[in-house]
């Protein structure tokens, strides 16, 4: 029998259009084409003629290339690869793609912004989509989450609304994948169980720095059941290899104009490069009679169960290996619905989940052209298909045989799987009640987990986040919002609204509410760092004519060997000549790109004299730039004297000489010659640390 990875291949080959150098252009139906630059026309400046069917054809295949784009998650990337389980989780769920370590389940993974459409930039700030595809033996499962692990409302029926007001502005369409504006703020300002997760919005989590460092979260509570029927509520957590890293606000703007697709970018490059992203996924487990033992509800999606009270348990890692080949055939045309469930994965009555389960199978209907998108390659199950649903828009398969059930004329077939097997059984749950429309009690402490939250910060996070919100609101044109806000935030802590308060000129409130005190370290970047590697990290060297090309050589090497991408920036593209006379490539002109696209910093210098950047203007920014943001800056020889411009912002060149200095992630060595190996070491721990704050805030 071939295996799920065997028919996901056949699958994609019956599916593959024809190869395209195999013979001469044809329509559509295959008939050859001798010319398809002229349309047919009466005379050289004559009418052009109805008759000309690949002309028709042509232009109205291209009339309706483009399909509704997504409400929200419109600009995408995605990618290919597989899952395996770490041991059997029988115990809790007989899920079958979680039982044998030996199994590998293939996945699709679509990444996504959420405000934006698709022309949008990717280092907005904004939630970002994390949702994953199983292709599992029993059917495809889709676990469609988030980066952030709660979301802004806890009933669906609210959902219009706040998608309504986090949009564009109807009258202008502005702002363009932004949340500063007054209709979500306003949203925000009169509706408090937001506040959770806009608190997850305003700090570095909503600018990260790859998706291929971001975490991602399964949002809701569900349920997991095993063999035996019982159930256990989980929390699904995805952890990526490479640790969990942001950019700041100054570099995500700048991103935006210098490269708009960074993130979209650096996911396609890593893979490419054979450098696969790898994710852990882990579990919260709370057995079903625990449901009430928390001081929060479990079926309230905007509240976490902190790791310190239920650990996270791995029980398996995904690594994505493969590129799409066409990102409309695949990355636009994935499909995914929390509905789509496997035996052993099971819904919780929480409010915002059933209705997403109603929600997303209904917006792919109208999306995708009608009911049969499931038959599309990227959404096709490896299990197979067998059921009487037939014909509708884009129908692809050709069935025979009888169409309803119960039948005798086609011997019965396709019959029930039957109790007790591989189909799938809803969990046995007793649901009783009067019909209402009132939010359970449970669901209305609004503060407490989103002051958990700003009380895990480290004051780094702390300074991003007040400066978030000043920026947030102080794009609010309605003073009545930004006041509002404020005194929803003196709920949450006196110190977080009156410092906000200070920079958007509203009244700082006069009282505060309760003084939570419980705080979840777990939840700070600085508990996030990853494995300490560098790989794929991006770091430049500054050169120009006359550089110490031994001092180059042995960093680069150094580097490359760690997995890190070097690359030469000079003020103009080609090739430098070396202090030795000899010359070397430059990789890229230091007026095409900037420090914000970059992870670390090197400054070589000269055998004699001043460093040989020092008198370009933009070698001096991009290294003022990586200072201010917090990443590491490493000087070698003469390359020392350019930090002296960044003096008056903090840094105070020590004046040890001819030996390895490290002061807050800048390394400095002013020894002659090549790198040494302490300098080299020293410089590849700052930038395994990725960001040093301990240099002050950063300034905007």
């Amino acid at each position: 029998m071939a295996s799920p990875a065997d028919r996901k291949q056949e699958q994609r080959a019956a599916s593959r259009a024809d190869d395209p150098a195999g013979g001469p252009l044809t329509t559509d139906q295959g008939v050859e084409v001798d010319h398809t630059d002229d349309s047919l026309a009466v005379g050289e400046r004559g009418p052009t003629l109805m008759e000309d069917f690949h002309f028709r054809e042509k232009l109205t295949r291209f009339d309706h290339e483009r399909i509704p784009e997504r409400v929200v998650h419109a600009r995408g990337a995605g990618a290919y690869g597989w899952f395996e389980p770490y041991e059997s989780c029988a115990e809790f769920t007989r899920a079958a793609f979680l039982q044998d370590p030996s199994v590998r389940t293939p996945v699709f993974v679509r990444f996504s912004t959420v405000q934006g459409p698709k022309g949008s930039a990717d280092t907005v700030r904004d939630v970002r989509g994390f949702a994953t595809k199983f292709y599992t033996s029993e059917g495809n499962y889709d676990l469609v989450g988030n980066n952030f692990p709660v979301f802004f409302i806890q009933d669906g029926i609210k959902f219009p609304d706040f998608v309504h007001a986090v949009k564009p502005e109807p009258h202008n369409d502005i702002p363009t994948g932004a949340s500063a504006h007054d209709t979500l703020w306003d949203f925000v300002s009169l509706q408090p169980e937001t506040l959770h997760a806009i608190m997850w919005l305003m700090s570095d989590r909503a600018i990260p720095r790859s998706y291929r460092m971001m975490q991602g979260f399964g949002v809701h509570t569900f349920r997991f059941v095993n063999a035996e029927g019982r159930g256990t509520f989980v929390k699904f957590h995805w952890k990526p290899k490479l640790g969990v890293h942001s950019l700041v606000w100054d570099e995500a703007q700048e991103c935006q104009g210098r490269d708009p697709d960074f993130n979209r970018r650096d996911l396609w490059d890593a893979i490419a490069a054979g450098e696969y992203p790898e994710w852990e996924l882990g579990v919260q487990l709370v057995p079903e009679e625990d449901e009430f033992a928390f001081d929060f509800d479990l079926l309230d999606p905007t509240k976490i169960i902190p790791e310190e009270q239920v650990p996270v348990r791995p029980i398996g890692r995904m690594v994505l290996d493969r590129n799409p080949e066409n990102f409309f055939a695949e990355t636009e045309q994935v499909a995914f619905h929390t509905a789509n469930v496997v035996p052993g994965i099971d819904f919780t009555n929480d409010p915002l989940l059933q209705a997403r389960n109603f929600s997303y199978l209904d917006t792919q209907l109208i999306r995708l052209g009608g009911p049969n998108f499931s038959q599309l390659p990227v959404n096709r199950p490896v299990a197979p298909v067998r059921n009487n649903q037939r014909d509708g828009y884009h129908q692809s398969a050709i069935h025979s045989g009888t169409n309803y059930f119960p039948n005798s004329l086609g011997g019965g077939c396709p019959a029930h799987a039957g109790a007790g097997g591989s189909a799938y059984t809803h969990h046995a749950e007793r649901v009783d009640g009067h019909k209402i429309r009132r939010r359970s009690p449970s669901f209305q402490d609004h503060y407490s987990q989103t002051a958990m939250f700003w009380n895990s910060m480290a004051d780094w996070e702390k300074q991003h986040i007040v400066e978030a919100f000043r920026f947030e609101l102080g794009k609010v044109g309605a003073r009545t919002v930004r006041a509002r806000t404020v005194e929803h935030l003196a709920e949450v802590d006196g110190e977080l609204a009156a410092r906000v308060a200070q920079g958007i000129g509203v009244p700082e409130p006069s009282g505060a509410g309760a003084p939570y005190k419980q705080a979840s370290p777990a939840l700070s970047l600085e508990s996030l760092r990853g494995d300490g590697s560098i790989r794929t990290r991006q770091i430049a060297v500054l050169v120009t004519d006359g550089v110490d090309a031994e001092q180059i050589t042995s960093v680069r090497e150094r580097l490359a060997a760690e997995g890190a991408i070097v690359e030469a920036l000079a003020a103009t593209d080609g090739t430098i000549a070396g202090a030795d006379g000899e010359t070397y490539a430059v990789d890229r002109a230091l007026p095409t790109v900037a420090s914000v696209l970059y992870d670390a910093v090197l400054l070589p210098g000269g055998p004699v004299g001043t460093p040989p950047t020092a008198a370009d203007p933009d070698a001096v920014r991009f290294v003022r730039d990586a200072y201010r943001h917090g990443k590491p800056v490493g000087a070698l020889g003469s390359g020392v004297g350019i930090l002296s411009a960044l003096e008056p912002e903090g840094l105070r060149l020590s004046t040890e000489f001819h030996r390895v200095v490290s002061d807050q992630g800048v390394v400095t060595d002013t020894s002659p010659g090549p790198a040494s190996e302490e300098f080299l070491n020293t410089f590849v721990d700052a930038i395994a640390g990725h960001r040093h704050w301990g240099r002050g805030p950063v300034r905007h």
